[in-house]
């Protein structure tokens, strides 16, 4: 069993594609598939499996991961030691949901490559409700959510930045002119929104459930761009974060309807394994984040 076969497992349980993990590693794509295959041999279990384009952990591989990350971060605290901090090297990788990472990520990524050339990133686009998992499971070393304050015992938590959420409409949509909205207003809606089980989505439910609204017509998505892309369309109204819509808001594509979601308090925050060993690249990251989004 080599070092660099265990690497590339980690990164590859990270990327889950081989092509993403051959070009962040520097091989050629048969190059890990081989390394892979003589790391399964060489257990004599599937690490992974092939779900048609899909690779998926194994169960062997989830608990192999585990272990692996406590070797190789002993591995790299040990380089750290005897090597300049200064020049960091080594591999990091980060999740966030689709709207952290491409509205609030971007400014952190480009402040620590510019710091630390040498470091490799890898990122994942994690749906919301998966993201602590990853952090549990060992498939990411740090992540960003959105969601209320979270609270873990196994999680170190720190809330970066508010989101404010508001209602969104085409200009030419019948609410777009009023200067006040009542709930009887909403009547016969469609929103647009996330699917259920996103945090936000819960949270929104919520808000107007409190407020007497039970049935209510909804248009579900995956994607927060799908969803104000059919808004801009006059398809029905859409439920997202101001930092979605800074940009068609100021060209008049969107507009924000008078009307503030109650109780809705909604941060990005930075998380990571409470036992994680924070290496000197994952502090950089870290103290990078604060400077961009504190």
């Amino acid at each position: 069993m080599e070092l660099r076969q265990l690497n590339t497992f980690r990164t590859v349980a990270s990327t889950l594609n081989f092509t993403r993990a051959a070009e962040a590693l520097n091989y050629v794509p048969s190059n890990v598939t081989m390394q892979i295959k003589a790391l399964e041999e060489e257990l004599g279990v599937r690490l992974f499996d092939r779900l048609g384009r899909q690779l998926v952990l194994t169960t062997a591989g989830k608990r192999f991961l585990t272990h692996i990350h406590d070797v190789l971060d002993k591995l790299e605290e040990a380089h750290s030691v005897v090597h300049d901090n200064e020049h960091l090297s080594g591999t990091l990788t980060i999740s966030a949901n689709e709207v952290v990472c491409a509205y609030r990520l971007p400014a952190v990524f480009q402040r620590f490559r510019s710091q630390h050339p040498g470091v490799r990133l890898i990122f994942r686009s994690v749906p919301n409700q998966e993201l602590k998992q990853a952090l549990f499971e060992g498939t990411a070393d740090i992540v960003y959510i959105l969601d209320e304050p979270v609270r873990s015992s196994g999680l170190a938590v720190e809330p970066m930045l508010e989101e404010t959420f508001r209602l969104f409409a085409a200009p030419d949509h019948p609410l777009a002119k009023r200067t006040v909205l009542h709930l009887e207003n909403f009547h016969e809606e469609v929103f647009l929104t996330n699917e259920k089980g996103c945090p936000y989505r819960t949270l929104f439910d919520r808000s107007f459930e409190k407020e007497g609204i039970d049935s209510i017509t909804y248009l579900e998505f995956q994607s927060a761009e799908a969803i104000k892309q059919c808004a801009i369309s006059g398809i029905g109204i859409a439920f997202l974060p101001e930092i979605v819509t800074k940009a068609e808001v100021e060209r008049g594509e969107l507009v924000a309807l008078p009307w503030q979601i109650p109780d809705l308090h909604v941060y990005t925050q930075m998380l990571w394994h409470k036992d994680k060993w924070l290496s000197p690249i994952l502090l950089s990251f870290i103290e990078a984040a604060r400077k961009v989004l504190l």
